[in-house]
């Protein structure tokens, strides 16, 4: 299918670099990719005599494309039938996806076929898609030309999905519907709206006034990262919600949009706002504020009859307002503190004779889905609402990683694939250091687009129950649309692809020829997306040479290694830079001279332990697999200000043990390493470790190391003085025990889970 994809691609450059008739077509650009794509070397022109056709009742597809049509060109189009000059929507029964359709353009018109209006209104995106961006924003086009072509279409999942928190930071009705537009663009069907949490709840609930009086405001925001240390705050009161009349309005926007809508209400934890307007809803029946910071909080509803009658309120106005058969109920982060000193909750243990505390939080999530289903909802949760047993009727949102969903789909439950290591676009992007605030974690373009959905270890009976794939955008460092735009777009894009086009037709590189063409149209859409194709990335290779690369084609990578920043006549990269010393490289792309993107930095250490044979005897968890576990001794250190890049290497709960062994043994003077620690992403650096040297001599030294971290700094740097021992000694090896940190402390974020280990260069001096 890709050798497929790859001719048409080539014979569509031949012919977009002709012209026929003075006609200058554009290449198709379509994103999501169609499942099959052809071109020829004829093309269809609109005029001022084209006209619409609808001949079955596909009314909302054609009155979409018409509003489209008439912004661009300035007059009104008529809904007739002729022969020629024409694009008609016709229905075709033989299409059997609900979704899917075709499209035929030739020289006398424009036919479109689909077996339902949804799929007529995926034709109108594609077809919108192959007219030039002077449309979205021109009002007196005359004539465009679009080039012929053969499009039969369908989706991959059934579900596809783009998620945005409103709770920590809140955006106006008018973003919503931009974000939801550029979701209809791309073919994605749900947008799951986060309104609740401890920062803020932002649903109108008429029943109960102090949710919007008081659970809606917070007193004060978190300045900076929540790992800086001592927290500092703004001292300005933040919030609102959205009326339930701005939320039908949202809803009906998304609908003519063939987007469902699936509002969040968090329970049992996530509650702290709620529980600050109504205090009896939690355990203490203390006083307690809108959650000024960001994480996690013992603060979470007690099981009492009072709370269960508040919720079941509470959604019965949800309800009224969403017809999505799907309500969101979190069920994550929920500590349970409070609850093992709670005599009403102790009193509902045994009662229901439940084992303990995450028995009652099955409990819990079973009884409100018991109330959903009765009222014709089911309840979609995140994946810790697998602990203490699932609900019968629930669907998993798997983000924890994969496992949660293999458990769920093998049980017969259907599964939304959104892990952190492939959907949470709340990570940074791109390594370079002027990139916005972020929460932590590296998740770059290419990341996102080469996820699969569909986990390795379920049959294919089970793969059916994983519906799709979901991009979350959690807003803890986003105080600004803008903001939100720049860190969903273009993995946005990538992810449309991931959820729609069938695994056999994607191509990387196809995609960023089409996504750097795309960049126009997110231009006049006025999105602000952030463009990272002009920048280069660097690798060093087994032969100990250090690789520039960048994405885009038709570029050149001009680099300097005195510390200047490359101008368009320093050297031009052609072949891997030796790596024999240390290094200092800047880096550029550039294209007829001009510099485009940002400048590339890397410093390389040229250590002892370079070219050396390391092994650990775990290996780095999926998401956080930096450069390999050769990467601890490859002269590049990671980010000092974040832990997901390509350098640090992440290990989840376990003990590691790593060897390096030297082909030759050498002299030791210091060793150097580091840990990151960040308690509120679950990483902690070890309490301790133990170092391990066998000199020539067939001596071995052995020493025990306490790490001490009291002002809980991000980094936690170690130098190891070797020379203390025998100067004319020389290793053989150097081995490091380096046992986890253990379970995360009650009270901390992640409360109960095992703490993450991350690691960085060793450098071997």
């Amino acid at each position: 299918m890709k050798l497929r994809l790859a001719i048409l691609f080539l014979s569509l450059m031949f012919i977009i670099g002709c012209k026929e008739q003075g006609v200058q077509l554009l290449s198709p650009s379509i994103i999501p990719a169609p499942q099959f794509l052809k071109v020829d070397a004829r093309h269809f022109s609109i005029d001022a005599a084209t006209i619409i056709s609808n001949g079955d009742d596909f009314t909302h597809s054609v009155d979409f494309l018409k509003a489209f049509l008439e912004q661009g060109t300035g007059r009104n189009w008529e809904t007739n039938y002729t022969t020629e000059n024409i694009i008609t929507f016709e229905y075709d029964g033989a299409i059997t996806s609900k979704e899917g359709y075709t499209i035929e353009i030739n020289e006398q018109q424009i036919l479109i076929k689909a077996s339902t209006d949804t799929g007529a209104f995926y034709a109108a995106q594609s077809l919108i898609q192959l007219m030039p961006t002077d449309f979205l924003d021109s009002k007196n086009i005359s004539e465009i030309h679009i080039p012929a072509v053969t499009i039969n279409d369908e989706p991959r999942f059934k579900y596809r999905g783009m998620h945005l928190d409103v709770s920590r930071h809140m955006y106006d009705v008018d973003f919503i519907k931009k974000y939801i537009n550029a979701m209809a663009m791309l073919k994605m069907n749900n947008f799951h709206w986060h309104l609740t949490d401890d920062q803020g709840w932002r649903i109108e609930i008429k029943k109960y006034p102090r949710l919007q009086e008081v659970a809606a405001y917070r007193d004060s925001t978190l300045l900076g990262h929540y790992n800086d240390t001592p927290h500092q705050y703004d001292g300005k009161k933040y919030g609102g919600f959205y009326t339930q009349e701005e939320v039908r309005e949202v809803i009906a926007f998304a609908k003519a949009r063939h987007i469902n809508v699936i509002p969040e209400i968090e329970l049992p934890g996530h509650a702290q706002a709620a529980i600050a307007a109504y205090p009896e809803l939690g355990c203490t029946g203390e006083n307690v504020q809108v959650a000024m910071k960001w994480g996690v909080f013992e603060d979470i509803y007690c099981p009492s009859e009072e709370t269960f009658t508040f919720l079941e309120n509470v959604l019965d106005e949800v309800m009224e307002l969403f017809p999505s058969k799907y309500i969101h109920i979190g069920g994550d982060e929920a500590p349970k503190t409070q609850w093992k000193t709670s005599a009403v909750a102790q009193q509902v243990i045994k009662e229901n004779g439940l084992t303990d505390e995450y028995e009652l939080q099955s409990y819990f999530i079973q009884r409100m889905e018991r109330y959903l289903n009765s009222k014709g909802r089911q309840i979609i949760g995140w994946d810790e609402i697998l602990e203490g047993g699932l609900a019968p009727n629930a669907t998993v949102m798997s983000w924890r990683g994969t496992q949660g969903a293999v458990e769920a789909a093998q049980a017969g439950h259907d599964v939304i694939m959104t892990p952190t290591s492939h959907a949470y676009f709340d990570y940074y992007q791109s390594e370079n250091d002027d990139e916005p605030l972020a929460i932590g974690g590296f998740l770059p373009l290419e990341k996102v687009y080469n996820f699969n959905p569909i986990p390795q270890e379920l049959t294919k009976e089970e793969s059916k129950h994983i519906l799709g794939p979901q991009g979350n955008v959690w807003t803890e460092y986003m105080k600004t649309s803008d903001q939100v735009e720049y860190m969903a777009f273009p993995r946005m894009l990538a992810m449309s692809e991931v959820a729609w086009t069938n695994e056999a037709n994607k191509d990387y590189s196809g995609f960023l020829n089409r996504l750097e063409a795309f960049h126009k149209r997110l231009d006049a859409l006025d999105i602000n997306y952030a463009n990272h194709l002009y920048e280069v990335s660097g690798v060093l290779n087994d032969s100990l040479a250090y690789e520039l690369s960048t994405v885009t084609l038709g570029k050149e990578i001009r680099y300097t290694t005195d510390g200047t920043i490359p101008v368009a006549t320093s050297t031009l990269y052609e072949r891997a830079i030796p790596f024999n010393q240390n290094l200092e490289i800047n880096t550029t792309v550039f294209k007829d001279g001009k510099a485009l993107g940002k400048m590339f930095k890397q410093e390389l250490i040229y250590h002892k332990g370079v070219g050396a044979t390391l092994t650990i005897d775990k290996t780095p968890h999926s998401a956080y697999a930096g450069s390999g576990a050769t990467g601890l001794i490859n002269g590049i250190k990671g980010s000092d200000s974040r832990y997901g890049d390509s350098e640090w290497l992440g290990f989840w709960g376990e003990d590691l043990e790593i060897e390096i062994e030297f082909e030759e043994p050498i002299l030791i003077s210091e060793i150097e390493l580091r840990f990151y620690n960040a308690p509120g992403q679950w990483i902690y650096a070890p309490k301790q470790f133990s170092f391990y040297s066998r000199f020539e001599s067939g001596a071995l030294v052995a020493d025990k190391i306490l790490l001490k971290n009291e002002a809980q700094s991000s980094l936690v740097d170690f130098k190891y003085d070797f020379g203390k021992y025998n100067k004319s000694n020389k290793s053989k090896n150097i081995k490091f025990i380096i046992p986890n940190y253990g379970f995360i402390p009650e009270g901390k974020q992640g409360a109960g889970n095992k703490a993450w280990t991350f690691i960085d260069e060793i450098v071997i001096r």
